[in-house]
């Protein structure tokens, strides 16, 4: 039985991400621009499955990974009887094989493999009441492998706190669209991201702050533009995800 701290933070963690009223709907009609029925979708760093619902909602074969056992168990509670859902206890980096997984009890939305983002975060007041108490070996795979099993996905969500720019050394092709997390105070992993996904094709950018699951920019951006438009005072005061696509005419144009 995991320990009252634990249990705690994953009771928050649900609260949070499947018990706001209209935070699914939202998050579907996001996803909607960019999966159809389907579609395979890729969900790296699930946590407790909030994005893995809302693209199972939109009619997609979901592959699911967590690295956290408890959390990976959660996962399997809600979707082991959907067949379009795989659960996979793994994590995404640039090699297969094993890692040291840094895990934070109280908030285990915070657990991460990478120690340089985690000592970095340790300084930062914005994370004042995270604490990595604990470690876990977990198993690591990379998407480059998840496609040779699974298939080319349409889409590829990754937040794995720190972890994007290895996630995404994993992949060795363009892949339609893909979402990324990005803090403010740690665009270095962002830019990262933003110049691995240029050396594998043509992508446009936009950006989602927050939990508001919406795009941020009425037009698509370049790489350039987007770091730009995220240092900006306007932008600095949340977090969120970066999505790109390959290069389109935008609709809004």
């Amino acid at each position: 039985m995991p320990p009252l701290g634990r249990t705690l933070g994953l009771l928050r963690s649900l609260a949070v991400y499947h018990g706001i009223p209209l935070r699914q709907r939202r998050l579907r009609q996001l996803y909607a621009a960019f999966v159809e029925r389907g579609d395979l979708a890729f969900d790296i760093g699930a946590h407790v499955g909030n994005r893995t619902r809302a693209m199972a909602a939109l009619g997609c074969r979901v592959v699911a990974l967590e690295p956290q056992p408890d959390v990976a168990r959660l996962l399997r509670a809600f979707f082991g009887r959907r067949r379009e859902v795989e659960i996979l206890e793994a994590a995404v980096g640039e090699h297969c094989g094993h890692a040291r997984l840094s895990v934070s009890d109280k908030t285990p939305t915070m657990t991460t493999l990478t120690s340089q983002w985690r000592e970095a975060r340790e300084q930062d007041p914005v994370f004042a009441g995270v604490a990595w108490n604990r470690e876990l070996e977990v198993t690591t795979t990379t998407l480059d492998a998840l496609i040779t099993r699974f298939g080319v996905p349409r889409f590829i969500k990754i937040d794995v706190e720190g972890g994007e720019p290895e996630a995404l050394s994993g992949l060795t092709q363009a892949i339609q669209a893909i979402s990324f997390e990005y803090l403010p105070d740690a665009l270095d992993y962002t830019k990262a991201c933003v110049t691995r996904l240029a050396a594998l094709g043509p992508y446009d950018f936009n950006w989602s702050p927050g939990e508001s699951y919406r795009l941020e920019s009425e037009h698509w951006l370049t790489g350039k533009a987007l770091l730009q438009a995220l240092g900006t005072p306007a932008a600095r005061p949340r977090s969120g995800d970066v999505y790109a696509r390959l290069s389109r005419l935008d609709p809004a144009t």
